[in-house]
């Protein structure tokens, strides 16, 4: 099945500024709450991405930067 390419220029856009409110969730988590317990850091972590309306994540990854931010803060590409 062919993709039109002008439909992948329209949708980049959309998807860098998801990739921003991320971005911007994780560092702010990571900030406040490096090296603190995984519950605490992925609650912190949800209502960060909560209030970047950034909530459509997958659970998976949410889980694997808490962990992250909670075991390796320093780990982290952002």
């Amino acid at each position: 099945m062919a993709t039109d390419p002008s439909e992948y220029d329209k949708a980049m856009p959309i998807v860098a500024a998801h990739l921003a409110k991320i971005e911007r969730a994780v560092s702010r988590t990571r900030s406040s709450h490096a090296g603190q317990l995984y519950t605490t850091v992925r609650e912190a972590l949800v209502q960060a991405l909560r209030d970047e309306n950034a909530e459509r994540v997958v659970p998976q990854v949410v889980d694997e930067f808490a962990r992250r931010i909670s075991e390796e803060p320093d780990a982290l590409p952002f």
